[in-house]
């Protein structure tokens, strides 16, 4: 006797097979993932379709397709740089122009939204467009870090510094803008990053924060070249200067170095890091670094010259013997 199957009921079976199949397939592309290699750089494993908003911190050839398609690019070197080995299409942008002038608190920001507003606008700082800042990572404190962290703080969610600098960025072919855009960027501040120096000493005790002095094992033990009026670290704070955390040709160490460096001084992704150098510059760089690696971080501006100014009993500092 024959076994006859009814076509529909083939059908039926046909298809069934072939939704199987390919549930499967589906469910073998959801869960499989590449790899990342641990033990190279972080930053030249990302594709284009980076998370700007999780990002903050790219490779020079993440930073020429931003650049390519309208990017901001801001040159952070400071003024002995301005001028000179120049990127084409970059605006040259300074720290200071953000900060009041008095001596103690000019590593704090400006308080005016406005005057802060109209400036980055002079930049050609907009609300939906990237802003990407390099510097050079082996010499000064950190500027790029310092313009990023402040652009984030202002409430810019795509401001980016490049690793490497002006060293990678220089070997890029970047096409400068054919006119310059205008800004239309609001300052609408995000306190995320940033702590002031009454939450700062309310919390010096507190067992699940990590502060962390960004400075010269010098000025960590006592030494004042910034003019500071008083000498010494915040109590408690452990000690990492923010260049250990880059190679001899100014790039970052791969991540899973910083990641170990960071674990021997107890630091894990559930710690509160608190970051301070002499003007929140450095501290600031270091910040970027930290919040790119996924750290709850935040950076006191005001650093020691403002903390240095106040009172020794409200504001200790220790000093090493």
């Amino acid at each position: 006797m024959r076994l006859r199957i009814h076509p529909p009921i083939v059908t039926r079976v046909v298809l069934g097979a072939v939704l199987f199949v390919g549930a499967i397939a589906i469910t073998h592309t959801a869960i499989t993932r590449p790899q990342v290699d641990a033990s190279q750089p972080a930053y030249t494993q990302r594709t284009a379709s980076f998370n700007l908003k999780q990002t903050w911190v790219i490779s020079a050839t993440e930073a020429k397709t931003l650049i390519d398609e309208g990017a901001t690019l801001l040159d952070a070197r400071g003024n002995l740089w301005f001028g000179r080995n120049q990127v084409s299409g970059s605006v040259p942008v300074s720290w200071p122009a953000f900060s009041p002038k008095h001596k103690t608190q000019k590593g704090n920001l400006l308080e005016s939204n406005a005057v802060l507003t109209q400036t980055l606008q002079k930049l050609g700082i907009s609300k939906n467009r990237p802003v990407v800042v390099f510097a050079n990572p082996s010499q000064g404190w950190g500027e790029d870090g310092r313009i990023v962290w402040m652009l984030r703080t202002l409430g810019h969610q795509q401001a980016v510094i490049v690793d490497g600098g002006y060293a990678a960025l220089a070997q890029e072919n970047l096409v400068p803008p054919s006119t310059p855009l205008p800004g239309n960027f609001v300052v609408q501040r995000d306190f995320t990053w940033q702590i002031q120096p009454e939450t700062l000493k309310a919390e010096l005790n507190n067992p699940n924060q990590v502060i962390i002095d960004t400075r010269t094992p010098q000025e960590y033990a006592g030494a004042t070249p910034h003019g500071e009026q008083r000498r010494g670290h915040i109590p408690g704070a452990i000690h990492l200067h923010f260049r250990t955390l880059l190679t001899q040709q100014g790039t970052l160490l791969p991540r899973d170095q910083i990641l170990a460096k960071l674990q021997t001084m107890g630091i894990t992704q559930d710690t509160e890091i608190v970051a301070y150098c002499t003007g929140g510059i450095r501290s600031g760089w270091l910040t970027v670094v930290l919040a790119d690696l996924g750290f709850q971080v935040k950076n006191y501006a005001g650093s020691m010259w403002e903390w240095s100014a106040e009172s020794a009993q409200e504001y200790p500092l220790t000093v090493q013997s």
